[in-house]
């Protein structure tokens, strides 16, 4: 039996386009408010602004046929909690980083490093805003089998085409 790959899922940017026009929420997206862990309410803070297009949920769990998912965003467990349940996901494993926003080797993003790490040997693709050149060489010289590195734009999160990229990459 061959092993599927990895889908590694960040949330904010590919499913929460935060960086859109603050008052324009993008078509199809519905807007949630949020209170994660580390969303303090001692700073009196609103509730954090989530904005989650409910048809990413029927077409990432067409993607299970062909990826194991698992999220790959600073929520860690609490995309399980938070985002999830308004996708119909059902509860994903996540990468538990054992350190956030730290120093990256050679100028790559920071999760890089970790996602090679929990990628092991496996073909993955990773679907996150911040991925650079620097995180594909990266990978390239450091990861001998396939893999995709799908830089999602934060103001507009995933698309029809990324859906089909992914699924065509994963044939």
């Amino acid at each position: 039996m061959t092993t599927k790959p990895l889908l590694l899922i960040d949330v904010d940017g590919p499913l929460n386009p935060y960086a859109a026009q603050a008052q324009r929420r993008p078509e199809g997206y519905t807007t949630h408010r949020m209170r994660p862990t580390g969303w303090s309410l001692a700073e009196n803070r609103k509730p954090l602004r989530v904005w989650l297009n409910p048809d990413h949920g029927a077409e990432l769990r067409a993607l299970a046929d062909a990826y194991e998912l698992v999220w790959a965003t600073t929520w860690k467990d609490e995309a399980n909690d938070w985002i999830g349940p308004h996708l119909g996901l059902p509860r994903l494993p996540y990468i538990d980083w054992p350190e956030m926003h730290g120093r990256a080797p050679r100028g790559t993003f920071w999760k890089t490093q970790y996602v090679l790490e929990y990628a092991g040997g496996r073909e993955f693709a990773w679907i996150d805003d911040d991925i650079t050149d620097m995180d594909r060489e990266y990978v390239d010289q450091r990861h001998p089998f396939r893999a995709l590195l799908m830089r999602v734009d934060e103001r507009i999160g995933l698309t029809r085409p990324d859906f089909d990229a992914l699924a065509e990459w994963a044939q």
